[in-house]
């Protein structure tokens, strides 16, 4: 289920992302989402080496340059978007179970 939140940006920041949905044909909100997503499942990477994803930073990052030179259509960014959601999640459910197990003791 998606909420609706209201965030400030500066103006720099939001022609990057308006830059990007023009770029990569998606809203401004699939591509907040899909930052977020990206620089937490960087974070837990980072924060906790031992953990494996199915799908790493460095993959999306190569599919991205995939699609500026074959330029993937919006069903495949979608499904690369599912993905990382989906990975994303896993690891902030691994991140937060480090954190309770850490709370315990």
């Amino acid at each position: 289920m998606l909420r609706r939140y209201q965030v400030l940006l500066p103006e720099w920041l939001e022609e990057h992302i308006k830059y990007l949905a023009t770029r990569y044909d998606l809203s401004f909100s699939e591509i907040i989402r899909g930052e977020i997503c990206f620089s937490t499942l960087t974070a837990v990477l980072s924060l906790f080496p031992e953990y494996k994803p199915d799908l790493l930073p460095d993959k999306i990052l190569n599919q991205l340059k995939v699609q500026d030179r074959d330029m993937l259509n919006r069903e495949e960014m979608h499904r690369v978007l599912s993905k990382l959601y989906f990975e994303t999640r896993k690891a902030i459910e691994y991140w937060m179970e480090k954190n309770r197990k850490s709370k315990k003791k």
